[in-house]
Formats: structure tokens, sequence, C-alpha cells
């Protein structure tokens, strides 16, 4: 063998073991590069992960902008607890505040209305007083309570439950005000077992009932009806009532929203939208179908 081939076969062989070491050595910084990154991670996750200085020449670019944008979120984090906590201590005090000044408002009232010596048209303006203040009061603890689920300072915790019981509750809560107005409701027999917040779906329940009594004219008929599907309960709630238009139908869970069909009739336009938020928190989900002149019927549909 000539030297030359000798001499090439060394330096093949040098070149292969050059080459070998320096993808090991590629391999090995490419796993611990990969380790700190998943150390990084899960620091983040566990709120663990603290800011640390970033040298380029010692560590990956991949490294450093990693680093750069955890610090960033963790900082924008805390700014949103900071903010979470403002809104949850200004609610708080708005509902401190407003409670004892309506209560009086609403105690004056009736003591006002007790008097003998005053006049019919004095007794109408107290019942006006007395009337603007319960609205006045109930938008206020609507509102309070809208916010809260929407900042998640009350949390729905669904668990599995049995729907009758709920729908029945809710019966013996409104029942009276249907009876006022001459209004029969018609309660469900069947049961379904499905996952949701008892307490806040009861008051779901109630906005929607409470909305069908109001469009409902005296005399009139609601029916409840549940019934059970593969993945969801199914909560009816049918009237007779007024209906609604279709081109309303897509804005009646909007906050603050009224048809000028029912403008005559007592309402702030803040139940629905409750509601609405208070199934969607469930992963249920609300359906209308109508017909103007003829009635509505709601559907509540809560998972199993």
């Amino acid at each position: 063998m000539s030297k030359i081939n000798i001499i090439f076969i060394i330096l093949s062989v040098v070149s292969i073991s050059i080459s070998v070491i320096l993808i090991l050595i590629d391999r090995y910084k490419t796993k611990n590069t990969i380790e700190r990154l998943n150390i990084m991670l899960d620091r983040a996750i566990s709120d663990d992960f603290m800011q640390s200085t970033y040298d380029e020449s010692m560590m990956s670019a991949l490294e450093t902008k990693l680093g750069r944008f955890l610090s960033m979120s963790l900082t924008s984090k805390n700014n949103l607890t900071i903010e979470k906590d403002k809104i949850k201590a200004l609610i708080s005090d708005i509902s401190h505040q407003t409670k004892t000044p309506i209560a009086n408002i609403l105690l004056y009232s009736q003591l006002l209305n007790e008097q003998q010596q005053l006049s019919d048209n004095c007794k109408e303006i107290i019942n006006q007083i007395t009337k603007q203040s319960e609205k006045l009061d109930f938008l206020i603890q609507a509102l309070i309570k809208a916010s809260r689920l929407e900042t998640n300072i009350i949390a729905v915790i669904p668990k599995s439950d049995s729907t009758l019981d709920m729908v029945n509750n809710v019966y013996n809560k409104i029942n009276d005000k249907a009876d006022k107005k001459g209004i029969k409701i018609i309660k469900p027999y069947e049961d379904c077992i499905a996952i949701f917040d008892k307490k806040w779906t009861e008051e779901a329940i109630y906005n929607i009932l409470d909305n069908a009594i109001k469009y409902t004219p005296e005399e009139g008929k609601i029916t409840i009806s549940i019934t059970r599907y593969e993945m969801f309960c199914r909560i009816n709630i049918t009237d007779n009532g007024i209906g609604i238009r279709e081109e309303d139908i897509n804005s009646i869970f909007k906050r603050f929203y009224r048809s000028i069909d029912v403008n005559q009739y007592e309402g702030v336009g803040i139940g629905l939208y409750l509601s609405r938020e208070i199934i969607n928190k469930q992963s249920g989900y609300i359906k209308v179908s109508s017909i103007l002149g003829k009635g509505s019927t709601f559907s509540v549909f809560l998972p199993r």
C-alpha cells in the first residue's frame, strides 16, 4: 500500500472520528437545551418561574426568547390578578354602599304609606318611589352577579344532580307570582340527572320563568318539561305569551336589550343575559323558538 493511500485512510478515519465527536457534542447540547426548556416550562406551569440573566454565548437563542416570553407572561398574569382584585373590591364596595341606602328608602316609603292623612296622590307617589327603589335594587344586584360571573370572582361548580328537584325548587319560589296573574304552571314529572351548579342554575331558570310570567297574559299557561338525551338534559319552558320577533331572537340575551314590543312591561333587560352566562359557564346552552303573538319556548341544555 502506497504512502498516499495510507495518508488518505488516516485522514478519512480522523475526519469520520471528528464528525462523530461533533455529532455527539451537538446531541449533548441539544439534549441539555431541551432539558432546560422543559424545566423552564414546568416552573412556568407551576407558577415558580423566576427571571434569570441569560448569556447568549452559553444558551441558545431559543432559550433566551422563551425566558423573555415567560417573564412577560408572568408579569401580565400578575397584572391581571391585581386588576381582578381591584374589580372584586370595587364590586364589594358597590354592593355594600348601595344596600343600606336602598333599604332605607324602602323602609321610609313603607312608613310614609302607613300615614292615614295622606292624599291619594301622595300615596301614588310613594308607591312609585317604592317600585323604582325595588327596580334599582334588582338592577344593582343583577349587575353585581353578572360582573362576578364575568370576572370569575364567583365560580360556577357543576356536579351531578337532579334537574327535576332543581325545577321544583324554582317552581316553589315563583308560583305565587304566577298565581297573581292567574297563570297556570304545569310542572314536569320526568327526571334527568345532569352536571350543573344547582344554586346558579336555579337562578337561570327562575329568570326565564319570570320573563314567561311577565309576558304571558292573565289566565295563561306555562309548561315545563324535561327530556333526557344521550349527552344532554333538555329543560323546555313554553308559554302562550306575546312571543318574540324573529329578528329579536339573537338579541334578547344581550345586556340591557329590550324589544320595542315590551316597552309597556317592567324590566331592565338583564335577566336573560345573566341566564345565558350561567348556562354557558356550565358547558350548556340555550335555544329559543317563538311565534309572535302565540308564545315562546326556551330550551336549556345541560350536559350529563
